[in-house]
């Protein structure tokens, strides 16, 4: 089995969605519900057998597989990870059997559908962070355009048909650009095989094009400044599973082709383009942070919010050094695990209130303090708290930056500042002071299925905060390694 767990963690989800799919109607709501639950744990188990027999002393890609595929344009199954890849795969599996629990009850029509596009959804993503053949890397990135498309057109709110298409175009007309790059990559070496580009001699011209081809994709996907309008969009239109996959996983590959493509088969390009990687990084925590500001509803507040804590990411990628790099991806792996907890507690409010409104609440605490805990922990895990597992991230970010510039760590530091404004601004008018009107009055605190969800993610927050090694040391290696690729010129 051990020979094919990358398989088994990509495929089980999906025949798991197609099994879904054929339970029928809304009259087979319950087995549904069942089944996408099963495959979702067993999915989960999987990947925890991947990082039990993952050596985490080696750069090496580890569980690899190849086979034949399209075998006239040497196009090949061919899978792998590394440190890098793991973590994201291990955040993948544990948040959908949470996104599967939360919808339990919310969802009551279309269930069946419901429950494949996530698991279907699960298993494409998972092809992404393992593939190491380009053109199965994208068919797997394409791919889970298609689910989250359907998520947010059939379940999402009254303006979910413009946000669906936004979101489609921005990242299908980005992706194309890669699809360019891939084919002349193929040109140069007659192999889509992705650890062949790495040993690719490239001059400085076709790096920068490249870079800006791989750009266009990536930096829409993060979304970075300028190409981020279609976030909010989507995060407010969609439901809240399909805000929580959006925000804790899908952004997450962006920054994950920057880490896997640009930078170790672009080195000089890197270097050459960082400055302005680091300016429109800069931009987004300082700029978007000030946008969340003024923001009243909840789910666009969070959803600028992860705008400016993929700036840190990018900032981090593009120093260039140790931490800079293993900080940006604790920030990654970290944020998908509190903006899917905020993502959550808003969806918690919307359920009983059908309102996202900040104007619409206030004492929450006094109706739900159950709920108010969970959310002050979540909030301030958001604002960087230490012993959280938003600080680590942080911290090993701005401290990669002061080797580099003391300037760029003092611009990225006002993001605890900022972070900190934002979301307790928005904590304070909704969960504090007297009971604001009969609604909330009449709120009831959260269910025991509501606390098993939120709990998982309070406990994820807080381990990671306080002993993030397990995270850590699987990354070192290979973060090592690309580290330096990074400072090997190609020229």
């Amino acid at each position: 089995m051990d020979a094919h767990l990358l398989s088994l963690v990509i495929w089980t989800p999906i025949v798991g969605g197609v099994l879904v799919l054929a339970t029928g109607g809304d009259e087979r709501a319950p087995i549904a519900r069942k089944i996408a639950l099963a495959f979702s744990i067993i999915t989960f188990l999987f990947s925890l057998s991947l990082y039990g027999g993952f050596d985490k002393t080696t750069a090496v890609m580890q569980f690899t597989e190849l086979a034949p595929w399209i075998a006239t344009f040497n196009i090949h199954y061919h899978l792998g990870i590394d440190g890098i890849s793991l973590p994201f795969i291990l955040l993948t599996t544990f948040l959908t059997v949470i996104v599967v629990i939360a919808g339990w009850q919310i969802i009551q029509t279309k269930v069946a559908q419901y429950m494949a596009a996530f698991l279907i959804m699960e298993g494409l993503m998972n092809g992404v962070f393992s593939a190491l053949d380009a053109i199965l890397f994208y068919v797997f990135w394409e791919g889970m355009l298609i689910p989250m498309f359907i998520i947010i057109g059939i379940w999402g709110g009254p303006n979910r048909i413009y946000a669906t298409i936004k979101f489609f175009l921005f990242t299908l007309l980005g992706s194309l650009l890669m699809l360019v790059a891939f084919i002349y990559l193929y040109q140069q070496s007659r192999s889509f095989s992705i650890p062949d580009y790495y040993l690719l001699p490239l001059d400085i011209k076709q790096q920068i094009l490249l870079f800006i081809a791989f750009f266009a994709a990536f930096a829409v996907k993060v979304p970075m400044f300028p190409v981020h309008t279609w976030l909010p969009d989507a995060h407010v239109e969609a439901p809240t599973g399909g805000s929580v996959i959006l925000a804790a996983i899908m952004l997450k590959m962006g920054g994950y082709g920057f880490l896997r493509f640009n930078l170790p088969i672009l080195p000089d390009a890197s270097h050459a383009l960082a400055g302005v990687m680091i300016a429109l990084s800069l931009i987004a925590i300082i700029y978007i942070a000030l946008v969340a500001l003024v923001q009243e509803d909840m789910k666009k507040l969070i959803a600028y919010s992860s705008i400016a804590h993929m700036g840190f990411v990018t900032l981090g990628f593009f120093i260039f050094n140790q931490q800079g790099i293993e900080g940006g991806i604790a920030q990654m792996i970290s944020h998908g695990f509190i903006s899917g907890a905020l993502f959550l507690c808003v969806g918690v409010l919307y359920d009983r209130m059908h309102s996202r409104q900040i104007s619409s609440y206030g004492g929450v605490a006094n109706t739900m303090p159950v709920f108010a805990s969970f959310m002050m922990l979540f909030a301030m895990a958001n604002a960087g708290l230490p012993g959280t597992s938003g600080f680590v991230g942080e911290f090993l970010v701005i401290l990669g930056a002061f080797k580099v510039n003391v300037w760029y760590a003092v611009l990225a530091g006002t993001t605890l500042i900022f972070g900190a404004a934002y979301t307790l601004w928005m904590y304070k008018r909704v969960i504090y002071g007297a009971v604001a009107n009969d609604a909330v009055e009449a709120l009831s605190d959260i269910s025991a299925r509501e606390v098993v969800f939120l709990a998982l993610l309070a406990a994820t927050v807080l381990i990671m905060g306080v002993w993030p090694f397990p995270v850590l040391d699987i990354m070192h290696a290979s973060v090592e390694n690309l580290v330096a690729q990074t400072a090997v010129s190609k020229l």
